[in-house]
């Protein structure tokens, strides 16, 4: 073999290997977005029940909920939050209150991805139960709210929107 057709040799293996390891991308695997995930205490008692460690509510997140007779309570905590990137056509995870795996939300696209709103496929996980499942349309700048389940002499609200990139 000579060094002209040696170098074509190796020129096409390169070329090969390149275009074979552009083939494994996978495109459903593509970033489209990002969903935040938050959990919140609400309760007409002591707000301490949901432990010291949590704290206040934002005040917008708070008045949202004061608008909403089922989401109206005396007192709110934070309890956790969790964002999390979706991915075009994979399943995807938020666990707000790590490291405890008694809250997850499972989200999945469901439609192609617009600068104002996606389509989710969206399931409430507690105690590793399902509990909910549903097809949401978030909007930016908006928040799905979820009355969940009582915990601790009061309910667990849960907040699902698209974060900001």
């Amino acid at each position: 073999m000579n060094r002209r057709s040696g170098l074509r040799l190796l020129t096409g293996f390169l070329l090969g290997t390149a275009a074979f390891s552009s083939a494994q991308d996978d495109p459903g695997k593509a970033v489209v977005g990002k969903v935040r995930v938050t959990v919140y205490f609400a309760t007409n008692g002591d707000p301490s029940a949901a432990g010291p460690r949590f704290k206040e509510v934002p005040k917008e997140a708070e008045s949202s909920f004061r608008n909403s007779t089922s989401l109206n309570f005396k007192n709110y905590r934070l309890l956790g939050e969790d964002v999390q990137p979706l991915f075009r056509s994979y399943e995807n995870w938020a666990q707000p209150l790590k490291p405890s795996d008694e809250v997850l939300v499972r989200f999945e696209a469901k439609s192609r991805p617009s600068e104002e709103s996606m389509r989710l496929d969206l399931e409430l996980w507690f105690s590793r139960k399902k509990i909910l499942k549903t097809d949401a349309l978030l909007e930016k700048g908006k928040s799905l709210h979820v009355l969940g389940p009582e915990w601790r002499g009061g309910r667990l609200i849960l907040s699902v929107s698209l974060a900001s990139s």
